[in-house]
C-alpha cells in the first residue's frame, strides 16, 4: 500500500522592492521564488521556509 504525505503550503506576496536590501536578503527572496513586487508564490510550510520568511519579513507578507 502506498502512503502519500501532503505538506501544508503558504502563500507569500512580495510587498516591497528589494532595491537597497542587503545581498543576502535579495538571495533569500530569489530562493523563495519572488522576483517582482505583488508577485505571489505558494511554497511548502517547512521550518527552513519559515526562517527565510522571518529574514525578509519587512519585504513580504503571508496571504490567506
Amino acid at each position: 500500500m502506498r502512503r502519500v504525505d501532503y505538506m501544508a503550503t503558504i502563500k507569500i506576496k512580495q510587498i516591497k522592492s528589494r532595491i537597497g536590501a542587503p545581498v543576502d536578503q535579495k538571495r533569500t527572496l530569489l530562493s523563495l521564488g519572488l522576483h517582482r513586487i505583488s508577485q505571489v508564490v505558494e511554497v511548502e510550510d517547512t521550518p527552513s521556509i519559515r526562517g527565510m520568511i522571518r529574514k525578509v519579513h519587512h519585504l513580504v507578507t503571508i496571504v490567506e
